[in-house]
């Protein structure tokens, strides 16, 4: 018979809710996962996602809270450097490299890069040996009600489950914060986002390189070795329609576009996937909890793909709402609870969300003035071993 109460019913079905899941669930609460859209495992479907998560080192933890990181550290690839290069000269090539080690700082390499469909395809794996946690692909969330006790969400399916938890993680569109009646800021680029795998002769070393020159980062992030060739995930950022025009090229005009962008610092780059865009938009929920409801990850914050903030920021969502859930198990989704998580998160979100902001902006800019100052501003800060020590650690979230 299907359930129709548990302890916490999660809203989406994404990298972020199913983690969620699976970290509820290895702590003993019961748990149903609904998401509208079944996820795609498989690398050579076409709507695949190709892009990667880099898992810093705050997320191992989550990860390893989950039981999914056994599963996961056979397909990961090491970071251990973040390279960032300013190549806005007039010639697309580096004028200025600096290198943030993670021994600075750690003796763990910054983080773990992913593929998201192994990410799924993993997780999944995990839900399945959970005989707590329900999930429900192909079905989604279509009403919310609350009250002190409890809350009755409405399925797709016509049914109703009741919880003492709801958690959103429906993304940037999460019909469950709607519900809730939390409004969101919301600011737009005009950019889009490439991402696709490639291969290429030059070893990546386990170094992720971000590249800046005009209309956002091109961020090469290492994958593990493809038909005996070095391989990394790319993120393309810029102008909304010279992505989308990209999108479109040929695979030979796209090649040879994309290696002049990479300022050819791995050698020629060749496609090793298909090519998958999405709009890139800044936005923040006003509350990260409602009666009976949290906010987490893209429900409650949306930044640019910029310094592997995102999904980390969704994790330290997760991490938080665990923690206090296990410190008071006969509270969970009251009140006191959800201010605490509010309390907990909203300027970690809100400091996270202006600094992208602010990096984004950096990227985009096309005068020559403007690219020069940005490479002042990144030689000026990694000059200073203090600031830079700083930086990593409030990138990789252990300040």
């Amino acid at each position: 018979m299907t359930r129709t109460h548990c302890d916490i019913l999660i809203s989406g079905g994404g990298i972020a809710g199913l983690t969620a899941a699976a970290a509820f669930g290895t702590a003993g609460f019961d748990v149903i996962c609904v998401d509208p859209t079944p996820p795609i495992t498989e690398a050579d479907n076409a709507k695949a996602d190709m892009r990667s998560t880099a898992m810093l080192q705050p997320a191992r933890t989550v990860l390893e809270a989950a039981g999914l990181w056994e599963r996961l550290a056979p397909h990961a690839s090491a970071l251990q450097v973040m390279r960032i290069v300013d190549a806005g000269g007039p010639e697309p090539e580096a004028r200025l490299t600096k290198d943030f080690n993670a021994s600075d700082v750690s003796d763990l390499p910054f983080g773990w890069n992913l593929p998201n469909w192994l990410l799924r395809r993993e997780i999944l794996a995990r839900l399945h040996d959970l005989p707590n946690v329900d999930f429900r692909p192909g079905t989604g969330t279509t009403s919310l009600f609350t009250r002190e006790g409890e809350a009755r969400v409405g399925l797709s399916t016509g049914e109703r489950v009741t919880a003492k938890l709801v958690v959103a993680a429906d993304g940037r569109n999460s019909p469950m914060r709607q519900a809730a009646g939390i409004s969101v800021t919301t600011k737009r680029y005009g950019q889009k986002a490439l991402a696709f795998a490639v291969t290429h002769p030059i070893p990546h070393e386990n170094v992720s390189t971000e590249i800046h020159r005009t209309g956002g980062p091109f961020t090469l992030v290492p994958l593990p070795d493809r038909d005996g060739m070095p391989s990394s995930a790319i993120v393309w950022m810029d102008d909304g329609p010279l992505s989308q025009e990209r999108m479109e090229m040929e695979t030979s005009a796209f090649e040879e576009a994309m290696s002049e962008r990479s300022c050819y610092l791995f050698g020629p780059l060749t496609l090793a996937s298909h090519r998958t865009i999405w709009p890139i938009i800044s936005q923040k929920a006003e509350r990260l909890a409602a009666e009976r409801i949290a906010l987490i990850a893209e429900a409650a914050h949306v930044v640019p793909p910029i310094g592997a903030q995102g999904l980390n920021m969704s994790l330290a969502d997760t991490a938080k709402l665990l923690q206090l859930a296990q410190d008071r198990p006969e509270g969970l989704g009251d009140r006191a609870m959800l201010d605490a998580y509010h309390k907990a998160r909203h300027n970690d979100v809100a400091l996270r969300v202006q600094g992208i902001d602010l990096l984004n902006r950096a990227s985009q800019v096309s005068t020559p003035a403007l690219r020069d100052a940005r490479a002042m501003g990144l030689n000026a800060l990694y000059s200073l071993a203090p600031v830079r020590r700083t930086l990593m650690q409030m990138g990789l979230g252990v300040r």
